[in-house]
């Protein structure tokens, strides 16, 4: 929800995802990656967090849920359900761009005054 204060998460979406259940077949796994997949541009790192449960979708593969599986499900709901600090950028006032790369990893934050107005990673 967008509102002049920032972006906000919709609070009848953070109950039902709450209280989403856990798993217990791969089709409940690619029914809860399909909604949780439709906000991954705002889960940093979500690749990584949804692994796990990725791996338990794959033709073949053995429904075994794991101490691992239950962490990414959890991190996941955690991440879907949590505010953003996302805000729009105004005219007024300054801009600071952070950054920090690495061999293997680049980041970057855009900032308006103390508020994040975006971040990219790679």
């Amino acid at each position: 929800m967008v509102s002049s204060d920032g972006i906000n998460v919709d609070p009848k979406k953070i109950e039902a995802v709450q209280s989403w259940p856990k798993p217990s077949s791969a089709t409940e796994i690619q029914s809860f990656l399909g909604l949780a997949g439709y906000y991954r541009r705002f889960v940093e790192s979500f690749s990584y967090i949804d692994a796990p449960l990725t791996r338990l979708t794959q033709k073949g593969a053995p429904f075994r849920w794991s101490d691992e599986c239950e962490v990414s499900f959890q991190k996941l709901k955690t991440a879907l359900t949590t505010t953003p600090v996302l805000v729009f950028p105004t005219r007024s006032g300054s801009y600071t761009v952070y950054c920090d790369a690495t061999r293997i990893r680049l980041g970057v934050v855009l900032m308006h005054g103390n508020r994040v107005i975006s971040y990219a990673s790679r």
